[in-house]
């Protein structure tokens, strides 16, 4: 199919000779004798397109042209126009302004010469579809690797909540876990990014809006930058809108973007350095300027610091650390919001300026709050938690840690002892890991949710696939959330909370 030669050539005979011809040279090749034929088979797939001077009217021109501006990063798709004999008419000059990988050959062709330079195309078309394989299978190693690096950080998560409530007066104690908990957040925020490239070159990742607050956000950034800059006694200053402002978000991918920029101000700021967030409404969008005063930027440098994986010397003259994806999943995030992200600076050593543009205001909203659980059922018992998993250390870990704060929780490490715990006593929540061996979380979800009365159980999937596809298959196995890892206890607890309220509401009525 992708290698067939598409021909338009709607009028005349020269359609059905050329594809005779190059039949007998065994190119594979499709004859489009409208416009909407060549729309659907170019949808379809193709290793190049064969058409004549005189049927570049408007409309295929227009069709084609957008069919080369919207094509995948790996592809260049070939055009083979065949024109008159020194013609250099408006629609060849159009043409090669406007079609991108265009060959232009002059009528009458001799076959020989039409064969070989067909040849020549798709052998050049090839290389494109190993580029593309290339990428799928960078993009699958991602996403395994991501798995598999978040298996091992939820237990030390957990672990280290567990110190901080077994031991909450030991100076040593709290120092070795801050600094757990530290590399802990920054391995998880690498390994995110690493998702999130994986996700957006795939076309994976779509936006999950909902109500939020401008404060909110920005709380939860200046959370995750704010140790960076201690680290490096650099004042970061937030100034915010006097008034409330609602936003309707992807709240996870707007913090990341404000967070990854202001976080880049950090590392390419000198010790004792300044930064200052500064957020704005005007007219129906929402203005945040992240300015420094560090090391700056050149002008030809501002275009490149977009581009995925590129990496820029920090204030001491060594390759900052980290992947050099941030800021390039920043401008992503905000293109996705209809938003834009750019970079001004006067030049080195006079700082820089981000700022971030999302048309995303929303003067009306209002936000509900979250309950948190009361880690107790309906009849005043304590909530009581299965927690299922193979990896024994993450379920003991998390089991412990729900008991310290309140639950009634047991662990079980595969999908037929989870079957059968609930056959003996239904819990009011499952904690599931999905990439179980042998019976996995998908299946172990349908057996359960057949057992009679498991309809009100709280099923959580726990695991380390964050795609839009696991989430998917969650919600049609019977799972009412799913959770990545390293999963916080809070919004265990949150989700707990939320049902145990919906339940008591039911049960008054």
């Amino acid at each position: 199919m992708e290698n067939r030669i598409l021909i338009f050539a709607p009028t005349g005979q020269d359609a059905a000779l050329t594809a005779k011809v190059l039949a007998m040279a065994a190119i594979d090749t499709c004859i489009c004798a409208t416009l909407a034929d060549l729309g659907e088979e170019l949808e379809r797939g193709a290793g190049a397109v064969l058409t004549v001077e005189e049927a570049l009217a408007p409309g295929a021109f227009q069709l084609l042209q957008g069919c080369v501006a919207h094509q995948p990063d790996w592809s260049d798709l070939p055009i083979l126009l065949l024109t008159h004999r020194g013609a250099d008419s408006p629609a060849v000059r159009q043409a090669v302004a406007g079609l991108g990988n265009l060959a232009l050959m002059e009528r009458p062709v001799r076959t020989i010469t039409l064969i070989t330079a067909l040849h020549s195309t798709l052998r050049a078309r090839n290389k494109q579809y190993q580029i593309r394989e290339a990428a799928r299978r960078k993009d699958e190693f991602l996403a395994s690797l991501g798995h598999e690096l978040r298996n091992p950080l939820a237990p030390i998560r957990t672990s280290v909540s567990l110190l901080t409530h077994l031991y909450p007066d030991a100076a040593p104690v709290r120092r070795i876990r801050d600094m757990v908990e530290r590399q802990v957040r920054l391995l998880t925020r690498l390994v995110d990014d690493l998702l999130d490239v994986a996700r957006i070159t795939s076309g994976k990742i779509t936006l999950q809006p909902q109500q939020a607050s401008l404060a909110s956000v920005i709380n939860h950034a200046s959370e995750l930058c704010q140790q960076a800059a201690e680290d490096k006694r650099i004042h970061i200053a937030w100034q915010l809108p006097p008034q409330e402002v609602m936003l309707n978000i992807d709240y996870a991918r707007v913090v990341q973007i404000c967070a990854n920029i202001v976080s880049n101000a950090v590392k390419f700021t000198p010790q004792g350095g300044h930064v200052v967030v500064r957020a704005r409404v005007d007219g129906d969008d929402l203005v945040v300027s992240i300015r420094d005063d560090g090391i700056g930027l050149e002008g030809h440098t501002i275009p490149r610091i977009f581009r995925m994986f590129e990496q820029s010397k920090t204030v001491n003259g060594q390759f900052s650390s980290g992947l050099g994806i941030g800021l390039s999943l920043s401008r992503q995030f905000a293109e996705m919001h209809g938003g834009s992200v750019e970079a001004y600076s006067e030049g080195m050593g006079k700082g820089s300026e981000f700022v971030i543009r999302l048309p995303v205001l929303n003067h009306d909203g209002v936000r509900d709050a979250i309950p948190l659980a009361q880690q107790a059922g309906t009849d005043g018992r304590r909530m009581q938690v299965l927690v299922v998993d193979d990896n024994e250390d993450a379920a003991d870990s998390l089991t412990a840690l729900l008991e310290i704060d309140g639950f009634d929780a047991r662990a079980v490490y595969d999908g037929a002892a989870a079957v059968a715990a609930v056959q003996a006593q239904a819990p009011d929540m499952i904690i599931m890991d999905l990439g179980m061996p042998g019976m996995d979380g998908y299946d172990t979800a349908r057996a359960i949710r057949g057992i009679a009365g498991a309809e009100r159980i709280l099923l959580l999937a726990l695991t380390g696939w964050g795609q839009g596809d696991a989430r998917r298959r969650t919600v049609e196995a019977g799972f009412d959330h799913h959770l990545v890892k390293p999963v916080e206890l809070d919004q265990i607890v949150r989700l707990a909370g939320a049902r145990q309220n919906r339940d008591q509401v039911q049960a008054a009525r």
